[in-house]
């Protein structure tokens, strides 16, 4: 209905459009003060009749105001959320990971062992060691007589040296019986068949100048002992000394070092 009155309203338009060209044109021909506001004057209503005739006829209906998501929407919505926020905590985690990497990638490297052995003993290629208190528990000739019992926390380190090192072992014993336990000892421990070391290399003597002559004869690059005479005595002979005690001696040499225990001194506690 309203399309209709719409349509012939247009009509009329036109129609009329059409008659005021004809009259215009006529109008001009003899045109005066009242003609001009006569056509102002029909201008003018047609311009309001049009406007009035835009204008809604009835009342504005309100748009209905949309309502709450729906349980499923709702449900969407809060999935949506919880997708946006375990993907939040994903991302996060794995930056977290690739910082991890990153951090462990730049931390200094721990040296092995081998390495630290290598570093310590300067590149030394010989060395001659005491037993008694550096390698066994036991810490004079008279406790070789009832036992021999090599310390568990030094054979390793012990077992890298002879891997790098022509290491010889010595000591002063009182009797045969007590370097037979020692040899026993040894190979119990698994000395003489998982490293370089030899029976031929443990060396036994009477006295302490006897160990003294040994290592002197010997030449080695180090020396390791637990009597701070002998190492003092051998400063100028040996390269390099270690002196394995609880307790620093009262007089050392510039080219000797203390350590409490051998495992100690290589970093391996």
């Amino acid at each position: 209905m309203g399309d209709s009155s719409k349509d012939d309203f247009l009509q009329l338009i036109k129609r009329f459009g059409a008659f005021l060209t004809v009259k215009i044109s006529n109008i001009f021909h003899t045109l005066d003060s009242r003609s001009v506001g006569a056509i102002a004057g029909l201008a003018v209503a047609i311009v309001f009749t049009w406007r009035v005739w835009r204008s809604p006829s009835g009342p504005q209906r309100r748009i209905p105001k949309r309502q709450g998501a729906t349980p499923s929407s709702s449900g969407v919505s809060t999935h949506s959320s919880a997708n946006v926020e375990t993907s939040g905590v994903i991302s996060s985690s794995e930056d977290s990971n690739a910082q991890n990497v990153i951090d462990e990638f730049f931390q200094p490297v721990k040296p092995t062992l081998a390495q630290v052995v290598r570093q310590r003993l300067s590149e030394g290629r010989k060395v001659t060691c005491r037993l008694l208190g550096v390698i066994l528990e036991e810490t004079s000739p008279e406790e070789l007589q009832q036992q021999a019992t090599v310390r568990s926390s030094v054979l390793e380190v012990l077992l890298e040296i002879t891997k790098f090192c022509d290491l010889y072992l010595m000591e002063r014993v009182l009797d045969d019986e007590s370097e037979k336990k020692v040899l026993l000892a040894l190979e119990n421990a698994g000395v003489f068949t998982s490293g370089g070391l030899v029976k031929d290399k443990v060396l036994f003597c009477s006295t302490e100048i006897g160990r003294t002559s040994f290592v002197r004869q010997l030449e080695p690059d180090w020396h390791i002992d637990t009597n701070p005479e002998i190492t003092f005595q051998l400063a100028r002979f040996i390269k390099y000394q270690l002196h394995v005690s609880p307790t620093k001696p009262e007089r050392t040499a510039i080219n000797v070092f203390n350590s409490t225990t051998l495992e100690q001194f290589f970093g391996n506690v």
